[in-house]
């Protein structure tokens, strides 16, 4: 396997709001982060050892790899070589209607994170390549994918259900809001704590349990967010930097290449290249 890194994003030519990207990495590793979209991705060389949730998952070519929206993950190789992949970043609401025209009426969710099935790692390779060449088959491509995935491998008739922790989800719901009001303020564990009424050790154990990240993960997450979208949106890496409550523009750049494996102007380039 070549040695250097190398990565390339773009947006689906039939779906503007489905984000792929083709890369390989022997040296970079994702850190613990969490997208609002599903991660579906197929490993193509190599092998790939990573997070997802609770589990530790090796995934070797040929794995297809599923990731529930929020849902902590990380990722980095699992052999010498490093590892190549294709992944693509449906919606939530993309998913759903893919899975209502399958007779579901929710959003699908699957048991298993780490899928060996060649009929569906064959169907997604092709759909993804379609879309880097945007064939005239793009669209009808992807559908098939999507609907040989959910059809084998989604858990029929399965909710998500929301998780309920001894009130942990109650006391989360209060910190996230606080957080939200300013994401460039500092993070302030205590004030969290009496917000809540609980101990600064009960608010790490209440992020741990609904998010699997600790506060400061999570902070960091919600800031990336909030500066990806103003990215996406046309902002400067720079005003984007100082709105999302990063400390610079370098600190954002790092940060976004740690979490998405790509810079903020590629990204950015992918949304305004029409």
């Amino acid at each position: 396997m070549n040695q250097i890194d190398s990565t390339t994003f773009w947006r689906h030519p039939r779906f503007p709001d489905l984000c792929l990207l083709k890369a390989r990495f022997t040296r970079h590793r994702y850190e613990l982060h969490t997208h609002p979209t599903y991660v579906v991705a197929l490993i193509t060389e190599g092998c790939e050892r990573l997070h997802i949730g609770s589990r530790r998952v090796s995934a070797p070519h040929g794995t297809v790899l599923i990731v529930h929206p929020e849902q902590c993950h990380d990722g980095e190789a699992g052999a010498a070589g490093g590892w190549s992949y294709r992944t693509l970043y449906p919606s939530v609401e993309f998913m759903t209607n893919v899975a209502r025209e399958l007779g579901e009426d929710a959003s699908p969710v699957f048991a298993r994170c780490a899928i060996d099935d060649p009929v569906v790692a064959g169907a997604l390779g092709a759909a993804h390549l379609d879309s880097e060449r945007d064939h005239d088959d793009a669209e009808t491509s992807l559908i098939i994918a999507m609907r040989h995935l959910i059809e084998r491998h989604a858990d029929r008739g399965r909710r998500t259900a929301p998780m309920e922790f001894s009130g942990s989800t109650d006391r989360f719901a209060d910190y996230a809001e606080a957080i939200e009001r300013d994401l460039t303020a500092p993070l302030d564990l205590a004030r969290l704590a009496a917000l809540a009424g609980v101990t600064r050790f009960q608010v790490i154990r209440d992020f741990k349990r609904i998010t699997g990240l600790t506060p400061g993960r999570y902070l960091r997450n919600r800031r990336l967010r909030h500066a990806t979208y103003l990215i996406r949106q046309g902002a400067t890496a720079a005003h984007a930097a100082a709105a999302a409550g990063f400390s610079d523009q370098s600190h954002l750049s790092r940060t976004f290449k740690g979490i998405h494996g790509i810079t903020p102007a590629t990204f950015q380039r992918a949304h305004w290249n029409r």
